[in-house]
């Protein structure tokens, strides 16, 4: 028997793995990899990738859901298949029947995992495209009642106003402003940009 994987993978740095991690409490793991990255490729996930290199026949890859996994039906399918010629398992915490390990029923078993597996898939790619969906719904709708996005402007100091005048007039230099208004170069510039318009 092989050396077993736990792929743990959240789509952002502010999403929580502990979930998927108290799912595999208990297991026997040798290595567990845990990514922050989009489920929408396999090709930008450099820890999976690492991972997939280390992987020998015998091997078995657990992730928690599918769409952990991925959440793109052709690649989950075709990156399922790779792994599963090179002689990998793969077993999926909250769907048993994806068990490649414990489905030895020959070509019925794998005709169903295939099954399940598509449509799985399908789900997660269909989810993603939701999630997508419904955050621009929700930042046009926001839009239309006059939401701003974005760090609010801040509003331009007196004392600018009356030092960038005397700048303009050519009677102090840049580095006059910056610092008698005790600002940065940059926020000269943005301030500056700001009276033109």
């Amino acid at each position: 028997m092989g050396k077993v994987f736990a792929y743990i993978r959240v789509s952002s740095r502010e999403q929580n793995e502990n979930r998927q991690l108290d799912a595999i409490q208990g297991l026997k793991i040798d290595e567990i990899v845990i990514e922050k990255a989009s489920g929408k490729n396999f090709v930008g996930r450099e820890k999976y990738q690492v991972m997939k290199t280390q992987l020998r026949t015998g091997d078995l890859v657990i992730v928690k859901s599918i769409d952990r996994f991925g959440r793109n039906y052709t690649q989950i399918c075709k990156e399922w298949e790779y792994l599963i010629n090179m002689g990998v398992d793969i077993q999926v915490l909250d769907m048993p029947i994806l068990n490649t390990r414990d489905n030895q029923n020959g070509l019925t078993g794998r005709l169903i995992t295939d099954i399940v597996l598509k449509l799985l898939g399908y789900v997660a790619e269909r989810e993603r495209d939701n999630i997508k969906t419904r955050q621009a719904e929700g930042i046009a709708s926001a839009k239309s009642r006059g939401v701003k996005f974005g760090r609010p402007t801040s509003k331009i100091p007196k004392d600018f106003i009356r030092a960038y005048e005397l700048y303009k007039n050519g009677f102090i230099k840049v580095k006059d402003v910056m610092s008698m208004c005790n600002i940065a170069k940059s926020t000269f510039y943005k301030y500056a940009e700001s009276i033109k318009c």
